[in-house]
């Protein structure tokens, strides 16, 4: 929204009635917006109406100028909690001499902006009710309020009304139309209102039966199976998840078996937060996100005693910890008496189930039990991650609880941009006026079920947006599925746009940076623009273009994508380097187990380049490093080595290992041969893992905190963004961020992820700004 109009300042005092028309811009669809001002109406003695638009919500008011005066004050000061206002403009319009403030019918408007919010928490009220004997709606699984319930992922259209959300086949009970009538009722207005007399239903279905029957108890019946050792799918909010009992270690091992996730951590879900308290080590700031209105898996240190089966998380002191957010996980963690596994439906590469007859088909040998319901779910949105770095809460992954929520921007797009984002961890995003708006997780683009669910998903905000995209955005890779997908959209301008630069951008769209700033871009690969992988980027960058600073020495990738899943063959490479293929292999235990023959083979590749291409990427030195010091072999998931070594660094070792900075190549080069000399001479003298994991992270710390000063002596001193997926490293980000934060300012993400799920805002910047007149600062 614009600034407000100057009809919203004060007025001389006066008694004559007038008339203003404000337009309230941001979240306030679904979030009992309308209700609260109209009763604000009536207490102010304001006259007038107000109705949901297509940019948010529209207000015709009629009253003396000190009454409107106050009443738009109060607007923007005491709005409902899960509103968000963005904006207000205000207009004069003629008076009106009315008998009543009232809530209108939706109008359309010629500009479309998503205003309804995310799928909000169950609020406390409405917890309270469920767990009443007394109240109707006793136990019943669909209770919601204008503060809470399901909203992006029932609705098919906006305005945001019920018969434009799958509650449009449920007529509601007169109790219910009375309360949805009443202005002083929480539920006036709230579009998804219903009770156990005329709302959505559970029902049961057995896979050893092939049956759906309509159980007289759903919630116990699950209860029961889990207890029994049993896996239930569960059909939530955006989806179906898989639960089965946390502190059963055959039932986490059946689990992981039949959803084909070997070692991968399962998120958990307790009852409240004293449960939560009891498993994990939790700071103030991580407490405050489990119990956010987006209830998140927030990532927090497992207590050494919790009584949970260790097949959860693997080696890995960390738990994805959520509380229940809808009535019905509420209802069968209580009814269970103990911490479910609470995982997304899907098997290992596919994308959440959503549908009663998909999960069935998909999940069927998976799950000994289903629990669905008939409120149909429009848009599958897999639960979002968060975990605390650097003292807030940063997004991992951006899903339920945070989208369809814009991202303002620090200007608007000169025409509407559909970016496609990655190939890992996909999210896209359309860019259109001053906001971005980035859909739900996608996932890995790695099969037809994903990449049709990423076309779905896109086809679907295009149409909440009523946007025609002119500009479509993709990664400069060639073989990318979202870059098949842009080359696949006639009559749309092209823009490819790098990787580590789309990572850099988007960083500075979150924080309403325009450039220059010297973004830091670690990762593990991305496409660089000379046809090498990259992922250790020192970019001078604006939105139009870069210039790369520095980058670290690269390591030879045998076999490539096999070398990420086998990362001794990285580690092997790096020492190679290190040691002029004279590194004391018969002495370290990582290759006590590899067999000579493939040791003679893959050296040979290294050697000669064959099918070895050479890689810049941080992450790639993650899992050498990892690989040597902590004797791991391979990778069974993405990022696992990295993690284990963060995992392991002592927290009270200071010291750093030797390095150098070619400053004569183009570009810089940092060169860590030095440190993994030192390392292995480390870990020939006994020296205890978590000290040289430690060291190499402080290593990294200094080489980078180097290259920043010594770049920003010709540059000049500019923002300084942290990006990329090396970033979900605590101990990194919060060490880089520290040893700059005296000397430059310097920005982490936080609502978007600075992995690849946040890479299609960036995309969507870059497109945007060199499709427009003018150009970059930056080469």
């Amino acid at each position: 929204m614009d600034a407000p109009h100057p009809s919203c300042n004060l007025a001389p005092p006066g008694d004559r009635t007038e008339g203003r028309r404000i337009r309230i811009g941001g979240t306030v669809q679904g979030v009992g917006f309308r209700p609260w001002v109209h009763r604000l109406a009536g207490r102010e003695r304001v006259r007038g109406r107000v109705w949901n638009s297509s940019t948010g919500a529209t207000i015709e008011a009629f009253g003396t100028a000190q009454m409107l005066d106050r009443f738009v004050r109060l607007l923007s000061a005491s709005a409902p909690p899960a509103a968000r206002i963005e904006g207000i403009v205000c207009e004069t319009i003629p008076p009106e001499h009315l008998e009543r403030f009232e809530i209108v019918q939706s109008r359309r408007g010629a500009e479309r902006r998503l205003a309804i919010p995310p799928d909000i928490a169950i609020c406390a009220d409405c917890l309270s009710e469920i767990f009443d004997p007394a109240d109707r709606r006793y136990r019943y699984p669909f209770t919601n309020c204008t503060n809470c319930g399901p909203r992006f992922t029932i609705t098919r259209d906006i305005p945001y009304d019920r018969p434009a959300t799958t509650m449009a086949r449920f007529a509601m009970c007169p109790e219910c139309r009375c309360e949805y009538q009443a202005v002083a009722d929480r539920r006036f207005h709230a579009e998804p209102n219903a009770c156990p007399r005329c709302g959505p239903a559970l029902s049961i279905f057995d896979p050893s039966a092939d049956q759906t029957a309509a159980e007289p108890d759903a919630i116990r019946a699950a209860a029961r199976a889990i207890a029994a050792g049993r896996i239930v799918a569960i059909k939530g909010i955006g989806g179906f998840h898989l639960a089965c009992d946390a502190t059963s270690s055959a039932a986490v091992r059946r689990l992981r078996s039949r959803k084909r996730r070997e070692q991968k951590p399962l998120a958990v879900m307790v009852r409240d937060l004293a449960e939560a308290q009891r498993l994990a080590d939790l700071t103030q700031a991580e407490t405050a996100v489990l119990v956010s209105s987006e209830r998140p898996i927030v990532l927090v240190r497992r207590r050494d005693d919790a009584e949970l089966a260790g097949e959860i998380a693997p080696d890995n002191p960390m738990l994805g910890l959520m509380l229940p957010y809808s009535p019905l996980h509420h209802l069968i963690v209580a009814e269970a008496g103990r911490p479910l596994v609470m995982t997304s439906g899907n098997l290992s590469e596919e994308p959440i189930a959503y549908r009663n007859d998909e999960a069935i088909a998909r999940l069927g040998a998976v799950a000994d039990l289903f629990v669905l319901h008939d409120r149909e779910i429009v848009t599958r949105c897999d639960d979002s991650v968060v975990r605390v770095l650097a003292g807030a809460p940063t997004v991992i992954r951006r899903s339920r609880g945070y989208v369809p929520r814009a991202i303002a921007l620090p200007r608007a797009f000169s025409r509407p941009v559909l970016a496609c984002g990655a190939q890992l961890k996909n999210t896209f995003c359309i860019g259109v006026g001053a906001r971005a708006y980035l859909g739900p997780h996608i996932g890995d683009l790695e099969n037809l079920d994903t990449f049709q669910s990423f076309e779905e998903s896109i086809a679907r905000m295009e149409r909440f947006l009523e946007v025609n995209p002119e500009v479509i955005a993709h990664d400069l890779h060639p073989d990318y599925l979202s870059t098949l997908y842009a080359r696949s959209r006639s009559g749309l301008v092209a823009v490819q746009v790098q990787h580590h630069h789309a990572h850099v951008a988007s960083a500075m769209a979150e924080h309403g940076l325009t450039g220059p700033v010297l973004g830091l871009a670690f990762d593990g690969t991305g496409y660089g623009s000379d046809g090498h992988a990259w992922g250790g980027e020192f970019l001078l960058a604006d939105f139009a273009g870069f210039t790369r600073l520095a980058t670290f020495r690269p390591l030879a990738l045998a076999g490539g994508d096999t070398a990420i899943r086998k990362v001794w063959r990285i580690a092997l490479a790096m020492l190679d380097d290190a040691f002029a293929a004279a590194a004391p292999l018969d002495d370290l235990a990582l290759f006590a187990e590899i067999a000579p023959r493939d040791l003679t083979v893959v050296r040979r590749m290294i050697a000669t380049r064959f099918n070895a291409p050479l890689a810049h990427g941080l992450g790639r030195y993650f899992d050498a490093f990892g690989a040597l010091v902590l004797g791991l072999t391979q990778a069974n998931y993405e990022g696992q080595v990295a993690m284990r070594l963060e995992w392991a660094a002592d927290s009270a070792e200071r010291a750093h290992y030797r390095f150098d900075v070619d400053r004569n190549s183009s570009p810089w080069e940092i060169d860590l041969r030095q440190a993994v000399r030192d390392a292995v001479r480390d870990l020939l003298r006994g020296v205890g893992a978590g000290v040289i994991a430690a060291r190499f992270h402080n290593t990294l710390v200094c080489a980078a905190a180097e290259v920043v000063r010594a770049a920003s002596a010709s540059v000049g001193r500019v923002p300084i963004v942290l990006t990329g997926g090396c970033f979900q490293n605590a101990r990194l980000a919060e060490g880089i961020a520290s040893a700059l934060a005296r000397n430059f300012d310097v920005y982490t993400h936080r609502s978007v992820p600075p992995g690849d799920g946040g890479i299609a805002l960036g995309q969507a910047m870059v497109a945007d700004a060199r499709t427009r007149a003018g150009g970059s600062i930056c080469a």
